[in-house]
Protein backbone atom coordinates (compact mmCIF):
# COMPACT_ATOMS: atom_id res chain seq x y z
CA UNK A 1 0.00 0.00 0.00
CA UNK A 2 1.19 3.58 -0.95
CA UNK A 3 1.65 6.67 1.43
CA UNK A 4 -0.73 8.29 -0.48
CA UNK A 5 -3.50 5.32 -0.08
CA UNK A 6 -2.22 5.15 3.94
CA UNK A 7 -3.30 8.66 4.16
CA UNK A 8 -6.55 8.25 2.63
CA UNK A 9 -7.29 5.02 4.67
CA UNK A 10 -6.13 7.24 7.58
CA UNK A 11 -8.23 10.22 6.64
CA UNK A 12 -11.44 7.67 6.14
CA UNK A 13 -10.47 5.74 9.31
CA UNK A 14 -10.92 9.22 11.67
CA UNK A 15 -13.46 11.00 9.82
CA UNK A 16 -15.53 7.28 10.16
CA UNK A 17 -14.64 7.59 14.08
CA UNK A 18 -15.47 11.18 14.71
CA UNK A 19 -19.14 10.56 13.11
CA UNK A 20 -19.22 7.73 15.20
CA UNK A 21 -18.79 9.99 18.62
CA UNK A 22 -21.11 12.80 16.84
CA UNK A 23 -23.56 10.29 16.41
CA UNK A 24 -23.33 8.76 19.93
CA UNK A 25 -22.81 11.91 21.57
CA UNK A 26 -25.66 14.04 19.97
CA UNK A 27 -28.41 11.13 20.83
CA UNK A 28 -31.02 13.10 22.75
CA UNK A 29 -31.79 11.27 25.95
CA UNK A 30 -35.03 10.13 26.75
CA UNK A 31 -37.70 12.52 28.60
CA UNK A 32 -37.21 11.88 32.46
CA UNK A 33 -40.72 9.69 33.69
CA UNK A 34 -42.71 12.20 35.53
CA UNK A 35 -44.13 10.36 38.26
CA UNK A 36 -47.15 12.52 38.99
CA UNK A 37 -47.61 11.97 43.33
CA UNK A 38 -50.77 12.19 44.96
CA UNK A 39 -51.64 15.72 46.33
CA UNK A 40 -51.66 15.53 49.83
CA UNK A 41 -53.76 18.82 49.82
CA UNK A 42 -57.32 18.68 49.46
CA UNK A 43 -59.42 22.52 48.47
CA UNK A 44 -62.44 23.47 49.62
CA UNK A 45 -64.80 26.46 49.21
CA UNK A 46 -67.40 28.03 51.36
CA UNK A 47 -66.64 25.08 53.91
CA UNK A 48 -66.55 24.94 57.99
CA UNK A 49 -64.78 23.41 60.57
CA UNK A 50 -65.96 23.38 64.67
CA UNK A 51 -63.77 22.24 67.58
CA UNK A 52 -66.06 21.31 69.81
CA UNK A 53 -65.21 20.23 74.03
CA UNK A 54 -67.49 18.05 76.58
CA UNK A 55 -70.14 18.08 73.83
CA UNK A 56 -69.97 22.09 74.01
CA UNK A 57 -69.19 24.03 70.83
CA UNK A 58 -66.35 26.44 71.05
CA UNK A 59 -65.54 27.94 67.80
CA UNK A 60 -66.82 27.14 64.55
CA UNK A 61 -64.77 29.12 61.19
CA UNK A 62 -65.99 29.14 57.69
CA UNK A 63 -63.80 29.97 54.85
CA UNK A 64 -63.97 31.40 51.47
CA UNK A 65 -61.53 28.48 51.10
CA UNK A 66 -59.67 26.16 52.78
CA UNK A 67 -56.73 23.95 51.97
CA UNK A 68 -56.01 21.16 54.29
CA UNK A 69 -53.30 18.96 54.95
CA UNK A 70 -54.66 15.36 54.63
CA UNK A 71 -51.79 13.77 56.73
CA UNK A 72 -51.81 16.42 59.55
CA UNK A 73 -55.08 17.79 59.17
CA UNK A 74 -53.76 21.38 59.24
CA UNK A 75 -55.59 23.75 57.28
CA UNK A 76 -55.25 27.19 55.83
CA UNK A 77 -58.08 29.34 55.58
CA UNK A 78 -59.07 32.49 53.43
CA UNK A 79 -61.60 35.09 54.32
CA UNK A 80 -62.59 34.04 57.48
CA UNK A 81 -65.87 34.42 59.28
CA UNK A 82 -66.54 33.20 62.60
CA UNK A 83 -68.07 32.39 66.37
CA UNK A 84 -66.49 31.67 69.68
CA UNK A 85 -68.77 30.46 71.91
CA UNK A 86 -68.30 31.60 75.22
CA UNK A 87 -69.49 29.50 78.68
CA UNK A 88 -71.60 32.68 79.85
CA UNK A 89 -73.46 32.65 76.68
CA UNK A 90 -71.95 35.27 75.23
CA UNK A 91 -70.73 34.81 71.35
CA UNK A 92 -67.63 36.74 69.33
CA UNK A 93 -67.86 36.87 66.02
CA UNK A 94 -64.81 37.02 63.99
CA UNK A 95 -64.01 38.39 60.45
CA UNK A 96 -60.75 38.20 59.18
CA UNK A 97 -58.86 38.10 55.58
CA UNK A 98 -56.69 34.55 56.10
CA UNK A 99 -55.47 32.38 59.33
CA UNK A 100 -53.90 28.76 59.69
CA UNK A 101 -55.60 25.80 62.19
CA UNK A 102 -53.15 23.33 63.49
CA UNK A 103 -55.27 20.27 63.97
CA UNK A 104 -52.65 18.41 66.49
CA UNK A 105 -52.87 21.52 68.92
CA UNK A 106 -55.99 22.92 67.93
CA UNK A 107 -54.72 26.16 68.14
CA UNK A 108 -55.76 29.15 65.44
CA UNK A 109 -53.74 31.99 63.97
CA UNK A 110 -55.72 34.31 62.28
CA UNK A 111 -54.64 37.99 61.00
CA UNK A 112 -55.32 40.84 58.19
CA UNK A 113 -57.96 42.77 59.61
CA UNK A 114 -59.03 41.08 62.35
CA UNK A 115 -62.42 42.56 64.03
CA UNK A 116 -64.40 40.74 67.01
CA UNK A 117 -67.90 41.75 67.79
CA UNK A 118 -69.44 40.32 71.12
CA UNK A 119 -72.88 39.85 71.36
CA UNK A 120 -72.88 42.27 74.43
CA UNK A 121 -71.61 44.90 72.30
CA UNK A 122 -68.15 45.08 73.35
CA UNK A 123 -65.47 45.52 69.88
CA UNK A 124 -62.45 44.24 69.61
CA UNK A 125 -59.89 44.68 66.40
CA UNK A 126 -55.86 43.88 66.08
CA UNK A 127 -53.82 42.29 63.15
CA UNK A 128 -53.90 39.05 64.24
CA UNK A 129 -55.79 37.15 66.96
CA UNK A 130 -54.50 34.09 68.26
CA UNK A 131 -56.25 31.21 70.12
CA UNK A 132 -54.49 29.16 72.15
CA UNK A 133 -56.26 25.56 73.01
CA UNK A 134 -54.40 24.38 75.56
CA UNK A 135 -55.45 27.73 77.94
CA UNK A 136 -58.40 28.80 76.42
CA UNK A 137 -56.97 32.18 75.47
CA UNK A 138 -57.70 34.40 73.12
CA UNK A 139 -55.00 37.47 71.88
CA UNK A 140 -55.63 39.93 69.91
CA UNK A 141 -51.91 41.27 68.71
CA UNK A 142 -50.69 44.27 67.20
CA UNK A 143 -52.78 47.34 66.83
CA UNK A 144 -55.33 46.12 69.40
CA UNK A 145 -58.03 48.02 70.29
CA UNK A 146 -60.88 46.96 72.07
CA UNK A 147 -64.30 49.16 73.17
CA UNK A 148 -67.17 48.64 74.89
CA UNK A 149 -69.92 51.52 76.14
CA UNK A 150 -68.15 54.55 76.92
CA UNK A 151 -64.22 52.58 77.20
CA UNK A 152 -61.61 51.65 74.88
CA UNK A 153 -58.32 50.36 75.38
CA UNK A 154 -55.43 50.04 73.26
CA UNK A 155 -52.11 47.91 73.59
CA UNK A 156 -49.75 46.18 71.88
CA UNK A 157 -51.69 42.83 72.35
CA UNK A 158 -55.23 42.25 74.72
CA UNK A 159 -55.60 39.07 76.19
CA UNK A 160 -58.25 36.85 77.58
CA UNK A 161 -59.64 33.87 78.83
CA UNK A 162 -63.36 34.44 79.15
CA UNK A 163 -63.88 35.78 75.08
CA UNK A 164 -62.76 39.32 75.74
CA UNK A 165 -65.45 40.06 79.07
CA UNK A 166 -61.84 40.16 81.10
CA UNK A 167 -58.55 41.67 79.59
CA UNK A 168 -55.02 42.40 80.20
CA UNK A 169 -53.18 45.06 78.06
CA UNK A 170 -49.77 44.13 77.08
CA UNK A 171 -47.32 46.90 75.71
CA UNK A 172 -48.20 50.92 75.06
CA UNK A 173 -51.96 49.87 77.41
CA UNK A 174 -54.00 52.81 77.27
CA UNK A 175 -57.47 52.62 78.68
CA UNK A 176 -59.81 56.01 77.80
CA UNK A 177 -62.76 56.39 79.75
CA UNK A 178 -66.01 58.27 78.01
CA UNK A 179 -64.90 57.56 74.63
CA UNK A 180 -67.89 57.53 72.11
CA UNK A 181 -68.02 55.09 69.39
CA UNK A 182 -66.33 51.79 68.48
CA UNK A 183 -63.18 50.48 67.85
CA UNK A 184 -61.93 51.94 64.52
CA UNK A 185 -62.05 50.77 61.62
CA UNK A 186 -59.55 48.41 60.54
Amino acid sequence: MSKKSKGIALIVLIALVALVYWAVSTVPKPPEKIIDEPSHHMTYDNNTITEEKNGKRIWTLKAGRMDVDVETQDATLTDIEGQFFEKDGRTLTITAKSGKYTAKTHDIDIEGNVVIKSSDGARLTSDALHWTSSTEKLAAVGNATASKDDMRATGDSIESTDGFGKIKIIGHAHLEKGVQGEASEQ
